[in-house]
């Protein structure tokens, strides 16, 4: 959902500002699109995290049997905890940037650009920790946005690997079934997009604080155009990429395309056909079960009870 917003929000407004080098929606747009940007960033952080500690509990549980299904209220907690501690996060972007006007030289027209540089309003307390997140910002991003996904997503991969060789006989007998390696590699996967797409905005970071302080401001907002838009790759990639590699998960959309496309509305024939296809698809392993759900078998819609 955040990968979409993304693409649906933050891609046309800078799209528009290339073209007609004015800010569609003037100071709020200078303001909310790196909000909704780092948020993004801290979700793909916290959601990695998340569903590496999720795949060691599958590695290390007792037996698969013995697991309980996790419930639908336990998914949403998890998920307004990423989103909100992620929002949370960004929240000092909101105070950082704001919107700046200048006269191009060559053509002498007014351009309008977001500067980041903390309001002198602000009261004083509130306008130090901004300015000291202005200057920390760059390793924040490092430390927090790039190596603890990627780190903590290869560590547990490791770890899942190595617990899953040193099983006992007994429960090395049961191998983990194909489901399990699709996680396994829909989380691998996920995290190797992110590295790549994010590594460049780092490497960026780092050479123009330390290497290039005088660059002009032509190449240093070539280069936030070039970052920005390897965030809007990395969005459009990994719902593709979830789909493709969570069978299914992809299944499961297929048939809510084909769903959408028909109307809705199949003859008696086709809707038993699509009841035995989602019996089989609630009993196969979806990203959020390691085991299909053991319940029997639901009648079909028009039968006697």
């Amino acid at each position: 959902f955040w990968d979409f917003l993304i693409l649906f929000f933050c891609l046309p407004v800078v799209i528009f500002n290339e073209i007609t080098k004015k800010r569609l929606l003037g100071d709020l747009s200078c303001r909310i699109v790196p909000f909704v940007e780092v948020s993004s960033l801290g979700v793909s952080t916290f959601s990695l995290c998340a569903l590496g500690i999720d795949r060691f509990h599958a590695a290390t549980s007792p037996a698969a049997s013995a697991r309980p299904i996790e419930r639908c209220q336990s998914i949403v907690a998890k998920l307004a905890v990423i989103w909100v501690g992620s929002m949370t996060l960004s929240v000092p972007e909101l105070l950082l940037w704001q919107l700046a006007r200048d006269t191009s030289p060559a053509s002498g027209a007014a351009t309008e650009f977001c500067s980041m540089k903390p309001s002198p309003d602000l009261p004083q307390s509130l306008y130090s920790l901004v300015l000291t997140y202005q200057n920390a910002r760059m390793w924040w991003y490092f430390g927090c946005y790039f190596c603890l996904p990627i780190l903590f997503t290869l560590s547990c991969q490791l770890v899942t690997r190595r617990v899953r060789g040193s099983a006992k006989p007994e429960r090395r007998a049961a191998k983990p079934g194909r489901g399990e390696r699709h996680l396994d590699c829909t989380i691998l996967g996920l995290a190797i997009i992110y590295g790549l797409c994010t590594a460049p905005e780092n490497v960026c970071n780092i050479v123009v604080a330390y290497l290039s302080p005088d660059l002009p401001k032509q190449t240093l907002d070539l280069l936030d155009l070039i970052n920005q838009f390897f965030l809007f790759f990395k969005c459009s990639v990994t719902p593709v990429l979830l789909l493709c590699l969570c069978r299914p998960l992809g299944q499961a959309f297929m048939d809510c395309c084909c769903c959408c496309c028909q109307g809705c509305g199949p003859d008696a024939a086709s809707s038993e056909g699509s009841a035995d296809g989602k019996l089989k698809t609630e009993m196969s392993s979806s990203i959020f079960f390691d085991k299909p759900r053991e319940s029997p078998p639901l009648l079909a819609l028009g039968t006697p009870c």
